[in-house]
């Protein structure tokens, strides 16, 4: 019998595949573009909040005034969690990763959810807005318990970035924080097909649940070549030694062929749009918080890698810069990844929505390599 697979096209990493069609994310790699649903990030990062850019992304449009009161509303509902919920971040041990407790809570939203098994649009939209609601308790709340702190509640009045970083340090952030908070999070709120979005789909393409999905999504975020990645800029710019000793260690790197965390993207050519606006902000939040050096250290990677390999289309990713923003904001470092799936939840629901109506099992091909006929060997002779 003829193998099915000869004629198909091997495409590891599915690099050059199109999957299905999406009014989501555009991206021009080549000339360092992202818009969501046709808006441009820079612009919904200048004008917009976090509660409107998930709206924009499952509605495929920006709200009224009145849309968008009620869909903040709605998320803020679902910011508190359940007595069992409280008591179970409560019981986790505080030494876990904050991304498996993260994955770990989220699934467990499921066992409360009558409607869990409800495969009805509307149903499944009411997860993803639960997730999103719920998520910056349960990160921020971790967190306090973790550091033998008592876990502080989430207000109604409050938008998610204030909420997150009120719950996180029990006190109301300054408005300079909160709004870089809120940037950060429409700037990761979504990027195409990237691999955790299509981990979602894969999920959702079994008409499982989207508990489930998001569920898979942040395990896949949590890889280092993926949402693990500012983790790994902040470790290293902590190992520098000082903004004198950023050239020799660049260079140093670059002539043993090692990677510099924070640059390059499988898509991005040309500088990622998201670490343009990103950098004013890490900026001026490293100013305020006393972490001048801390961003003088990253510009000055910044401008050695541009010298030395930025004709070969590498460039500072969202990571690189989020890094030095989260770090001025005062957050943990095991926190930034769980910081950009609380953001990734519109994105990933959104994803998984739009194939609602279109949906097909998600199941590609493999070419086999071993052997065939091979007999089986009975125990004793082996």
């Amino acid at each position: 019998m003829p193998d099915a697979t000869a004629t198909m096209t091997m495409d590891k990493g599915l690099d050059h595949t199109i999957i299905g069609e999406s009014t989501k994310s555009f991206i021009d790699g080549q000339k360092g573009v992202l818009e969501y649903v046709g808006i441009d990030i820079d612009t919904l990062a200048r004008s917009s909040t976090f509660e409107e850019t998930c709206f924009l992304l499952l509605n495929d449009r920006l709200p009224d005034a009145a849309e968008l009161d009620a869909f903040t509303a709605r998320l803020r509902s679902n910011y508190d969690l359940s007595d069992r919920m409280w008591a179970a971040v409560a019981a986790l041990p505080p030494e876990a990763a904050p991304m498996h407790v993260l994955q770990t809570m989220v699934a467990m939203l499921a066992l409360e959810d009558p409607d869990c098994d409800n495969q009805s649009r509307e149903a499944e939209e009411a997860k993803a807005i639960r997730v999103l609601g719920a998520t910056p308790a349960i990160i921020a709340n971790f967190d306090r318990l973790r550091r033998g702190l008592e876990p502080v509640r989430p207000r109604g009045e409050d938008n998610v970035a204030t909420s997150f970083l009120r719950m996180l340090t029990g006190e109301t952030p300054g408005e300079a924080s909160a709004k870089a908070l809120d940037v950060c999070l429409i700037l990761h709120a979504d990027h195409g097909i990237n691999a955790s979005t299509f981990a979602t789909m894969v999920v959702m393409g079994t008409e499982s649940d989207m508990y489930s999905a998001i569920t898979a999504a942040i395990g896949t975020l949590r890889g280092p070549l993926h949402g693990g990645a500012n983790e790994r800029v902040m470790y290293m710019l902590q190992g520098i030694g000082g903004v004198g000793a950023v050239e020799d260690f660049v260079l140093g790197r670059l002539s043993r062929k090692e990677k510099i965390p924070g640059f390059g993207h499988r898509v991005y050519k040309a500088i990622d749009p998201r670490a343009t606006y990103l950098k004013t902000f890490a900026e001026s939040i490293a100013a305020e918080t006393g972490n001048e050096d801390l961003f003088r250290m990253s510009r000055g990677i910044e401008e050695i890698m541009d010298a030395q390999v930025g004709e070969k289309g590498i460039h500072p990713n969202v990571d690189f810069y989020s890094a030095t923003t989260y770090f001025s904001l005062g957050l943990a470092i095991d926190l930034f990844t769980p910081i950009f799936a609380m953001s990734r939840n519109a994105g990933w629901a959104a994803h998984a929505l739009e194939r609602f109506d279109d949906n097909r099992l998600i199941r590609p091909r493999c070419q086999y390599t071993g052997p065939h006929g091979a007999p089986y060997i009975p125990m004793d002779e082996r």
